[in-house]
């Protein structure tokens, strides 16, 4: 992070742009093929609702898996080799493999496929260590939040485009256009990006222990870990079982495939409307506060979203969880940028990335079991607590910074 005496890089704006548009087309591409995994799973073999149920969350959680195991290998790598060097082996092999997931004749290669992408992922959190290295403190909450917003923004927009495809090409289309993605986002950060890194060498590299003991607020940086967990499990629990359900709700008619994807992507619409706005406001007021507040809403949203009978209704109650969305993630990316000296960047972010995969892992695995269990609108009353748990250790958090100050 750069500090408010030092001169900014000349090429800061320019590694921004690219870095956003970067963070767009991988959000875009993880998602885009989305609305119908499922319905894709089920056209290459007779599986029944329970067996479909199951295999579309360990194909949703299996990339998660793998990215939360090895992303402290990652995290420690980039402090040492630079995290340019990370979002081109994350962009790149993940145009391989979602490429080769268009060719899939079985669910097995599309689980393993699935398990390669989460070992070699990586992009946005690199991107967002690699900005917060060359931004001034001063602009960190718009920058976080615009470079975080921008994979949030492709992660719910992208369901919407693939749903379309889907139902225009079929199902294998949206992978090989979806590569296509990833292959233009390695282009872009391959030549227009410029890394001001200072190596780290292994041995100047502090333990795990002894640099979180370094830490002005370790408690802090813990619950940001778990508020990063718990975020992404009620972002995901849906996600293996979005297509099902609405093809529930529109009772076998009409064309699932692009309605799903209208409605998993429109919390993306409700994010870029305030994200601008949320991330000036967390320079005024501090992240915590937005984090609250946004937890709060999502707490609130889930709640109709149990209760209604319309794809269309689910749709709306969505786009407002996506106005929530835009005050966590974000937050909680500001809050670790302030808290973190700029030499530890990698490691606090690539640890935050494991939490974040586990989330991954924990919320299609949720979704699915829930939905298997019970119902799938029952979920939505699963996650709902999941975030009122989250909202406590934050207010908590925050009446311990006032206790101290």
């Amino acid at each position: 992070m750069v500090t408010e005496g030092e001169k900014m890089p000349s090429t800061w704006r320019k590694t921004f742009i690219a870095l956003w548009f970067g963070c767009f087309m991988t959000g875009l591409g993880a998602s885009m093929t989305m609305p119908f995994l499922p319905l894709f799973i089920s056209s290459i073999g007779n599986f029944s609702r329970w067996q479909l149920n199951i295999y579309s969350g360990i194909a949703f959680a299996g990339t998660f898996l793998t990215q939360a195991l090895i992303s402290p290998y990652w995290g420690s790598l980039a402090d040492r080799k630079g995290r340019k060097l990370m979002c081109l082996r994350a962009s790149g092999v993940m145009a391989i493999t979602i490429f080769l997931t268009g060719m899939a004749v079985n669910v097995w290669m599309i689980i393993a496929l699935r398990l390669t992408q989460g070992l070699f992922s990586g992009y946005i959190n690199n991107a967002t260590a690699f900005i917060a290295g060359e931004t001034p403190r001063s602009k960190s909450g718009s920058v976080m939040t615009m470079i975080m917003t921008a994979g949030v923004t492709g992660n719910l927009l992208g369901p919407l485009f693939g749903g379309a495809l889907a139902d225009t090409f079929g199902y294998r289309i949206p992978f090989y256009i979806t590569g296509v993605c990833m292959a233009l986002a390695f282009l872009m950060t391959l030549f227009n990006t410029t890394e001001h890194f200072k190596p780290i060498s292994k041995k100047e590299m502090q333990p795990m222990r002894q640099m979180f003991a370094d830490l002005e607020k370790p408690g802090l940086i813990i619950i940001m870990f778990l508020t990063t967990l718990i975020v992404q499990s009620s972002l995901m629990s849906i996600s293996p079982i979005i297509s099902l359900l609405v093809k529930e709700l529109m009772h076998n008619h009409g064309n699932v495939s692009f309605v799903s994807g209208i409605v998993a992507a429109t919390p993306g619409f409700g994010t870029l409307l305030v994200a601008s706005w949320l991330g000036h406001k967390m320079d005024a007021v501090g992240p915590l506060k937005v984090l609250m507040v946004g937890l709060l809403a999502a707490t609130l949203l889930f709640i109709p979203m149990f209760m209604t009978d319309s794809p269309w209704l689910l749709a709306f109650w969505r786009f407002l969880l996506g106005v929530a969305n835009a005050a966590l993630l974000p937050a909680v990316q500001t809050a670790l940028t302030i808290n973190v000296p700029a030499k530890s960047f990698g490691r606090i972010f690539s640890y935050n990335q494991s939490f974040q995969a586990a989330g991954g892992v924990i919320g299609p695995l949720m979704g699915s079991l829930v939905s298997s269990a019970l119902d799938y609108q029952y979920v939505f009353l699963v996650t709902a607590s999941l975030v009122f748990v989250n909202l406590l250790l934050v207010v908590g958090a925050k009446v311990q910074q006032i206790k101290t100050k």
